[in-house]
């Protein structure tokens, strides 16, 4: 079936898009532990972002699993599959010419490794840091609690491993700062590296 696929070319470049939009298109990858703030700022950068006047979405994980991904589970091979998939979406969109803010804890290095291979140079990794202790506290699912009980088996952090990016291009501790601030943390990050053209 391989065989029988062709790659077409588009009409509309991305740099046409990138001229239009007056902003570079962008993967801001948030991961870090469940409770750890990470949709919650993605979608406050979102926000920002689009009152500016710039093409922008947000991928959560919770609302991909309940559509896209809704056939995988929390094993292994599903977490990796989950992230293939959305990094592939996610892709998609930046060749639209969009900000795609995503929001997934996505534990494993090598899957983030993955997607930043997927996604390329436009690949930016933010680390939602906060310790267990203040997402546990946090627990704005309940998800902690019945993870201890042991009722959500693979549980990342409790049954499940994190692994810690080891070089992310921004790091927002959201156990010492508001989300106002590391809303606009990121924003300079992208003001620094020139993805806003013109005035907006």
């Amino acid at each position: 079936m391989t065989n029988n696929l062709h790659f077409h070319n588009v009409t509309v470049s991305t740099k046409d898009k990138i001229l239009k939009n007056k902003h570079k298109p962008a993967v801001l990858w948030f991961t870090g532990l469940s409770g750890s703030g990470k949709s919650t700022l993605a979608n406050a950068v979102e926000k920002l972002l689009f009152h500016r006047g710039f093409q922008t979405h947000t991928l959560d994980g919770d609302n991909v699993r309940m559509g896209l991904n809704r056939d995988l589970g929390f094993s292994q091979e599903d977490r990796t599959e989950n992230i293939r998939r959305i990094s592939e979406v996610a892709n998609l969109m930046r060749q639209s010419g969009t900000i795609v803010c995503t929001a997934f804890i996505s534990p494993y290095r090598k899957c983030r490794n993955s997607a930043r291979d997927i996604i390329g140079r436009d690949f930016i990794e933010v680390y939602v840091k906060a310790p267990l202790e203040v997402c546990e506290n946090r627990d704005p699912k309940g998800l902690y609690k019945k993870a201890r009980r042991g009722e959500i088996p693979n549980f990342t952090g409790i049954s499940a491993p994190y692994e810690t990016p080891e070089k992310p291009e921004i790091i927002v501790d959201t156990s010492e700062y508001d989300i106002e601030e590391c809303t606009l943390q990121i924003e300079q990050y992208l003001t620094n590296n020139n993805y806003f053209l013109g005035n907006r």
